[in-house]
């Protein structure tokens, strides 16, 4: 679990480290803030594209190889984001560095489930997924410290060091579980074919996409918009994560007892939370319990992980991947719909309405769910 969760900590680092240096390798690069979160929809489409083609190629191989060959890549390719010369080589580096994302969350998430009795499966995947979120509380702070300090490049560097030792681990503890005699990848393309797998991306894509619309900014948000000087940041990024790493705990407790209120409950807070922020938005002070309250809506990740390992029959890789893709379709959906409110002359604190509604159309995804599970049982109940 250690070594699964140390995977974890270096694509929390990797991926939310990034959203809190757009103010320095912006500056960098010459370029503007809104052109330098491209980089970061870079990283998301990488993981989109990533986590199905992955995991449908590599669905007869052990997990543990997977595991390891995944970590491994993802260390090269962070390695290659504090070389390179040039904003264009550092989103392709960007993109690399997304594509094994996907597939290692949902291949670590299988392994821990398995490990464990079915009814526990969801605090098995939050422990996995733990290791995302304590990065935004230590990893995330002590990366915008470092590049604060010595340079945004060093950044990348930890990374790729985090995930180098994370593949070794993996190499040494990990179970070597064999892979389904009946595996294969039109097995797991079979997932595609079920809708509630669909509802449940779609809650993921929309719904979590508002949590990614505030982060992106806050660092842009508290220095110029709250007047707080940068070395105040690394603090409020520790207090993100804190509130990350609470309510996904949470959510994987919720998970194995009430899904779809445990679902609800969290897009609901989400959305509140983000008004909140919207209201507080020029308020350094102010700004630390919204933005704890914005963190805690992680606690969507291990639920919707567990829904779709419980919703995709045989197809369980592809699913517990899709997971991530949705999410980081998220990742490129937020931060680009907050963009355009602020290219739009609406100020900082739009992002957090921007956000407020995206979690809201996360609950649509929940009602369709729903309003689809519920025509299911009728028609089995007149074919009977």
């Amino acid at each position: 679990m250690l070594a699964l969760a140390l995977g974890g900590f270096a694509i929390g680092v990797a991926e939310f480290a990034s959203m809190s240096l757009v103010p320095f390798f912006s500056a960098d690069f010459g370029i503007r803030e809104t052109q330098a979160g491209h980089a970061i929809s870079a990283y998301a489409l990488g993981v989109c594209v990533g986590a199905p083609v992955i995991t449908v190629l590599a669905a007869r191989i052990a997990r543990r190889r997977i595991l390891v060959g995944l970590m491994a890549v993802f260390a090269l390719a962070n390695g290659l984001s504090g070389l390179v010369e040039g904003y264009g080589a550092f989103v392709a580096s960007r993109f690399a560095a997304g594509l094994p994302h996907g597939a290692y969350l949902g291949a670590a998430a299988l392994m821990a489930a398995s490990l464990v009795p079915p009814g526990r499966r969801g605090t098995a995947v939050a422990r996995v997924l733990l290791g995302l979120t304590v990065a935004t509380i230590v990893g995330v702070p002590l990366a915008n410290a470092l590049g604060q300090g010595f340079g945004w490049r060093w950044a990348y560097g930890m990374v790729a060091a985090i995930a180098a030792a994370s593949a070794a681990m993996i190499a040494l503890f990990a179970p070597l579980q064999a892979p389904d005699a009946l595996a294969s990848p039109l097995r797991e393309l079979g997932a595609l074919r079920r809708r509630q797998v669909w509802w449940t991306l779609g809650m993921g894509a929309i719904g979590f996409a508002g949590m990614f619309c505030v982060y992106t900014y806050l660092g842009s948000i508290l220095i110029e918009h709250a007047g707080a000087p940068a070395s105040r940041l690394p603090a409020m990024l520790a207090v993100f994560g804190l509130g990350m790493t609470l309510g996904s705990m949470a959510g994987g407790w919720a998970a194995d007892r009430a899904m779809t209120p445990a679902i609800l409950a969290s897009l609901g807070l989400s959305v509140v939370s983000m008004l909140f922020f919207s209201t507080v938005a020029d308020d350094a002070a102010w700004m630390v319990p919204a933005v704890f309250l914005v963190g805690w809506g992680c606690a969507l990740s291990p639920i919707l992980q567990t829904r779709l390992m419980n919703v995709a029959g045989d197809a369980q890789m592809l699913a517990a991947a899709l997971n991530h893709s949705a999410f980081n379709a998220a990742n490129a959906l937020g931060p680009w719909l907050g963009g355009l409110a602020l290219a739009a002359g609406w100020g900082w604190a739009s992002v957090g309405v921007v956000g407020a509604g995206l979690a809201a159309g996360g609950m649509v995804f929940v009602a369709l769910a729903a309003l689809d599970d519920a025509s299911r049982r009728r028609w089995q109940g007149r074919v009977v």
